[in-house]
């Protein structure tokens, strides 16, 4: 069931599901609220708890509108595109054999056969980033496994519209957005710690931000890093 509250000017959208605890989310581009939350919790309840988090809520809503955003990649030679948080040109090698894609001299160098067509180089650079997050992925996560005392069950990598991850604490699994190979290396690394601090606790309250402070004094630095390179350009839909 759903329902919306008019929380200061704010819409907020309650959506109920069977969880125990309350999320809150701002959703980028236009920054719709949205407030996942158990049955069991009336709506004056969720009004009260929105309204404690109006500031907070607005804050987000004002970092979307003013986050820079790609335009549209027509995968044409000497095209700009980003990997580990550089700026790479774009080359194109038409040639029969497997499509690849590589980094060299400050390039990214797309090997394609002659006649592919623009979702075709899409699709193939959107797996070589995927590609890339997996492959850094099972360094990072036994790195931080005995340092927060946690062991991660699955980890997961795709295209993510709204998130640059997520966290379900009871299958003790993470899930990472494709793009953060796009971002610097440490940004993919605040990422992964940020969805492991979620099985020590999984909302983002006082003790969560305790703990990433003690464990990733860092972490807000690296948060502005993530946000400060353009976002994929993308035509959003609910």
């Amino acid at each position: 069931m759903r329902s919306v509250l008019q929380v200061g000017g704010v819409a907020v959208e309650v959506v109920r599901k069977d969880i125990r605890n309350v999320h809150l989310s701002v959703h980028p581009p236009t920054g719709r609220v949205t407030l996942a939350a158990p049955a069991r919790l009336g709506l004056e309840t969720l009004r009260a708890f929105a309204i404690s988090k109006l500031g907070w809520i607005r804050r987000q809503q004002r970092k979307l509108r003013e986050q820079e955003r790609e335009t549209p990649r027509e995968f044409l030679e000497r095209e700009s595109h980003y990997a580990w948080g550089r700026r790479r040109l774009l080359k194109l090698i038409e040639e029969e054999g497997v499509p690849s894609v590589e980094l060299s001299a400050g390039r990214l160098i797309l090997r394609i056969r002659p006649g592919t067509g623009l979702v075709a180089k899409r699709a193939l650079l959107d797996g070589w980033y995927r590609a890339q997050v997996k492959a850094a992925l099972p360094a990072l996560v036994s790195k931080w496994e005995p340092i927060l005392g946690v062991k991660v069950q699955r980890c997961f990598v795709q295209r993510m519209k709204t998130q640059w991850g997520s966290c379900h604490p009871e299958a003790r699994s993470i899930r990472l957005n494709t793009d953060l190979a796009k971002k610097p290396p440490e940004c993919l690394e605040y990422i992964v710690v940020h969805e492991m601090v979620h099985l020590l606790e999984p909302t983002h309250n006082e003790r969560f931000q305790a703990l990433m402070d003690r464990f990733l004094p860092t972490w807000a630095s690296r948060r502005d890093a993530l946000n400060r390179l353009p976002v994929r350009h993308e035509t959003w839909s609910y």
